[in-house]
């Protein structure tokens, strides 16, 4: 992907500073001189996406077959990507994940995983969640509904316990249908599969990334990549409202 032109607006005035985080990340840095009664973040953002054939790739040949271990090097890089958050039930996540795939049982590794984000697209309600914060995989998984960011959290600690490296992804979905309508932020999983790198998988779909993905951060946890954080200090009662318009460039 690649960015043709952004712009970052705000009201009241703000200077602003852009910094890269750890996951190489861009993140703007408002630091406002003045109060004021409202605020309004506004970002424009024009982008090139060639990622118009999502399954023209190739895994390496040693990963074909899961399961597999990622070589030393490899290993080394990614290991803060497999390890579970520390809510995860594991008990539960395993037996949710032995209904795809049983330990010891020799299968494609892109399949097993095209299976498990099927599986949750088929398996659970989604459901539109105001609400700050992820559910866990426990809740997720005994509530049956859940939202983008849910899906998506279910399916990176699932990867995970199968040994693979996973990591959350933020950002927007371009829908033909609603180019008129105000959309939402979207999130989804990737996963490093050897010789392919980072594919994206998409369980709200239930299919992979592709090029009506458009990706903004990722990283480890999916708190590290909220639109906006912040805080300030005012009265009561104050309202928050989003508008997300993706709309194919002409």
């Amino acid at each position: 992907m690649r960015v043709e032109f952004s712009r970052l607006e705000t009201t009241p005035p703000a200077t602003i500073r852009w910094v890269r985080d750890a996951y190489d990340n861009s993140a703007a840095i408002a630091t406002f001189s003045a109060p004021a009664w409202r605020l309004e973040i506004a970002s424009r953002v024009v982008v090139q996406q060639h990622n118009e054939t999502p399954l023209d790739f190739l895994v390496a040949d040693y990963a074909v077959q899961y399961p597999f271990t990622y070589d030393y090097d490899t290993y080394a890089v990614l290991q803060p990507f497999m390890v579970c958050q520390p809510q995860t039930d594991l008990a539960v996540l395993r037996t949710w994940v032995e209904s795809f795939w049983k330990p010891g049982e020799a299968v494609q590794t892109y399949g097993l995983l095209a299976r498990l984000c099927l599986g949750i697209k088929r398996t659970f309600f989604y459901q539109v969640r105001e609400e700050p914060g992820v559910q866990t995989v426990g809740e997720t998984l005994s509530r049956g509904i859940g939202s983008c960011r849910d899906f998506a959290n279910l399916l990176m600690e699932a990867a995970r316990y199968l040994g693979l490296a996973a990591r959350f992804v933020s950002g927007y979905l371009y829908v033909p249908a609603a180019d008129a309508r105000s959309g939402a932020t979207h999130a989804w999983t990737e996963i490093y599969l050897p010789g392919a790198g980072w594919k994206g998988f998409d369980p709200t779909s239930g299919d992979v990334a592709g090029s009506e993905h458009i990706a903004v951060a990722v990283a480890r946890l999916p708190e590290s990549v909220s639109p906006v954080t912040g805080s300030f200090f005012g009265p009561v009662g104050a309202e928050l409202e989003v508008g997300v318009w993706v709309r194919a460039a002409e």
